[in-house]
């Protein structure tokens, strides 16, 4: 009988096991699905949170409630992967084998990449939205924030589902019109990009909207630091851009555990073959959604795909 195990409960790793056990028999193959914990964050939601359509028990389910009969879920911390060992250590010291590994352990932001975003005003006037303690904390600020400079700022890529940003521009513009206070409110996108997006015939259409809704686009910014004094997003060519509200889009990079275990690149995403999913250093190893290396969105449907 094969052992296989899914590190990662999320989008991803759901699918695969229920995909999976509904394509073997249990004779054949005992899977087995890790995750920290047992709370699955629905995390396009997250999004709407800081406008107060969404509130975070509407997003957030028990992942064993869509693990599916017959695939073994344990709610554990990982300490490292061995690879040439075949097996998962675990904090708590025990060790599972495995005969194949699926990694499906997602990416993070790491505000710290970038000087001054994780200062002292992380989440005072500079805020994520891509967390559920980011997001309720920018909803707070949102309440009975007077207006001023609202900068929405991604400092490079890749990103989970790259038209969050975009999504978040045209929601705060409805949003301060809905207030009756967009003539407080100046609106700067800006991108490392050379568009709005990735794709030139995108970038023409999202061109036009921003104009149609007094949004400036600024473009091909590499951002060096963060001047949380002087409130301004500074690049390496000495441009800056002032904010007195600041959403950030910080570094992606990989599960740290993936970092630890050396089986990532420089973003902690590992090195994936893109037509058969496995990874380059270990054919016993597949790896999906987020922690790849892939140049796909890194987005729930992709993964699905």
């Amino acid at each position: 009988m094969k052992r296989i195990l899914i590190l990662g409960a999320g989008t991803a790793g759901t699918i695969m096991a229920a995909k999976l056990r509904h394509e073997l028999k249990a004779s054949e193959a005992s899977i087995t699905i890790l995750d920290r914990d047992n709370n699955h964050i629905y995390q396009p939601g997250l999004l709407f949170i800081p406008f107060g359509r969404y509130k975070s028990q509407d997003i957030i389910r028990r992942k064993s409630d869509f693990i599916p009969k017959g695939v073994d879920f344990k709610v554990c911390e990982i300490a490292q992967i061995e690879p040439k060992l075949k097996q998962v250590k675990l904090k708590t010291g025990e060790s599972l084998e495995y005969d194949v590994l699926i990694l499906a352990t997602g990416s993070r932001i790491v505000p710290d990449e970038l000087e001054g975003l994780a200062s002292d005003r992380w989440h005072q006037d500079i805020f994520d939205f891509y967390t559920l303690k980011g997001s309720e904390a920018l909803h707070k600020k949102l309440q009975n924030w007077a207006g001023g400079n609202l900068v929405i700022h991604i400092k490079e890529m890749p990103i989970k589902c790259p038209v969050a940003p975009l999504e978040f521009a045209f929601l705060a513009d409805a949003f301060f019109r809905k207030k009756k206070m967009r003539d407080k409110v100046s609106i700067t996108y800006v991108t490392p990009l050379s568009g709005a997006f990735t794709r030139p015939v995108a970038s023409q259409y999202l061109q036009s909207m921003f104009n149609q809704r007094d949004i400036k686009l600024v473009t091909d910014f590499d951002a060096e630091k963060v001047d949380p004094v002087k409130r301004q997003v500074v690049c390496y060519d000495e441009r800056t851009v002032p904010y007195d509200l600041l959403v950030s889009i910080p570094t992606h990079m990989g599960d740290e555990m993936i970092e630890s275990s050396g089986l990532g690149d420089e973003l902690a995403f590992v090195p994936t073959h893109a037509d058969t999913l496995q990874s380059k250093d270990y054919e016993n190893i597949f790896v999906i959604g987020d922690a790849t290396n892939l140049p796909a969105s890194k987005a729930g449907s992709v993964a699905h795909l």
